[in-house]
């Protein structure tokens, strides 16, 4: 055939997978779907789950060629939705893994207040973010929410990364005018406008995956005036609100003494910062009439329960939540948690669970490695507003997931001839790592990993004229 009697022409499916697929969904915490077939488009949609017998017609009726269909191995390889962290400070990645000798007022003062006021330069921020963003796509989270700092200019910068990168973020320029050294400190005008600044500047990207955030530190850390504000921009813009609240009892106590009439999570909502969009960090010791209080308003909390061991802040009874019928997703609250992977923050849910189970009645049920999947996948995705699009596989949201291969050379695990797929899927959560996550994808794009695909990413046939 002659080179001028070719013509390509481009197919509407850009990846076909087959093999086993495990997520969450309404029904189930966790459905492991053996030898099912997905395909996603070039706008990064998934278009078809079906079947991996329908293979042959679903080529005809979608034009993709059987040749370029990813199968992967069975019980070896599966395919899961990418990990959702809903917590997350992205500065304090620079000293994560250091300094867990003191409890949360002190580690503010002594480790996070000096780290983060270096942001002030660009540069530095350049560098600490893309290590940040780069190691948590590595280890399969696919969307994070972010705090950033009070600088502009680095958030900008952070933002920016995030794009470049290609991951799924909620970014907030932190805010906050009292109670922290003259050397890391804004004015209410200034923290106001600088938030407005960032909304701005983020809406002006028209990036689908990078949404502003309203991000007041804490109670401790605004005022009166600064939280109102902050709520009337949260309300203008109609977007989400993140915060910590009753992480530590000495904090709760503070809080008390300035607010005696009221609740932590009352002072929220007094100010307008506790709705549903408004997702709350920790929540260690919440009163039945605060979570009552979260219940009415449908906010969510982001359990962080690595952190909360490692500053000794408390143990929150996520069963309890979920009973009353809260949204909860996971946070790695790096870096109060040591580690920027969602699978120890999955674990460590377990455990904390497990704690609690000490204390309670024979009754009751501690949470499973099930659940906490889960929480870190479709669970997240609640918490953020972001179910319509993401956390599990279906017809029509983006397809952000993780190709996870139990058998790569260097894994840190075994697996053996009597293993089957729900072994394989447990003995990842327990026991995998960055290792194991072999692609990483984001609305449909391949955004790190090898791609197992000799040709181009975008699929072309020829056809004869």
């Amino acid at each position: 055939m002659a080179e001028a009697n070719r013509r390509t022409s481009r197919l509407s499916i850009k990846h076909v997978i087959s093999g086993t697929l495990v997520h969450s969904t309404a029904a189930s915490r966790m459905e492991i779907c053996p030898k099912r077939i997905i395909g996603v488009d070039h706008d990064g949609k998934i278009v078809f789950i079906d079947n991996a017998s329908c293979m042959e017609e679903l080529a005809e009726r979608f034009g993709f060629n059987e040749r370029d269909v990813i199968t992967l191995k069975e019980n070896r390889q599966f395919l899961m939705p990418g990990l959702v962290d809903t917590h997350i400070h992205a500065p304090q990645y620079i000293f994560t893994g250091t300094g867990y000798d003191v409890p949360l007022l002190q580690w503010l003062e002594k480790y996070t207040f000096p780290s983060e006021a270096r942001f002030a330069n660009k540069e530095f921020a350049q560098n600490a973010y893309r290590k940040v963003v780069e190691r948590l796509l590595k280890n399969g989270t696919t969307t994070a929410s972010y705090f950033a700092t009070i600088h502009y200019d680095a958030t900008v910068v952070l933002c920016d990364v995030i794009a470049e990168l290609g991951q799924r973020a909620y970014v907030g320029k932190v805010c906050m005018d009292r109670n922290s050294p003259n050397y890391y400190i804004e004015g209410t005008e200034d923290s106001v406008k600088n938030a407005d600044r960032i909304i701005t500047y983020i809406l002006g990207m028209k990036n689908p995956l990078i949404t502003p955030v309203i991000t007041p530190r804490f109670v401790l850390s605004c005022t009166s005036d600064l939280m109102k504000k902050l709520g009337s921009l949260a309300k203008n813009y109609n977007l989400p609100i993140q915060s910590h609240l009753n992480e530590n009892k000495k904090e709760i106590s503070l809080v008390k003494e300035e607010f005696p009439n009221e609740s932590y999570t009352a002072v929220y909502d007094k100010h307008n910062l506790l709705n549903g969009k408004t997702y709350m960090a920790h929540c260690c010791h919440s009163t039945e009439e605060e979570i009552n209080l979260m219940l009415e308003r449908n906010s969510a909390v982001a359990h962080c329960p690595t952190s909360n061991f490692n500053i000794r802040s408390g143990v929150a009874d996520i069963r309890h939540y979920l009973n009353k019928k809260i949204k909860v997703g996971l946070g790695t609250d790096v870096s109060g948690g040591e580690s920027p992977s969602m699978l120890v923050a999955i674990r460590d849910c377990v455990k904390a669970s497990n704690a609690i189970s000490f204390g309670k009645s024979e009754e009751f049920t501690a949470l499973t490695y099930e659940e906490a999947f889960f929480l870190a996948t479709l669970g997240g995705s609640q918490v953020l507003g972001l179910d319509d699009k993401i956390g599990n596989f279906e017809v029509g949201k983006d397809f952000d997931a993780l190709l996870i291969d139990v058998e790569v050379p260097d894994s840190p695990f075994d697996c053996f001839d009597a293993d089957d797929s729900k072994d394989a899927v447990q003995k990842f959560l327990y026991l995998g790592d960055d290792r194991n996550i072999r692609q990483v994808y984001v609305a449909g794009k391949l955004v790190t990993g090898e791609d197992f695909k000799t040709q181009s990413e975008v699929v072309y046939i020829e056809i004869d004229d």
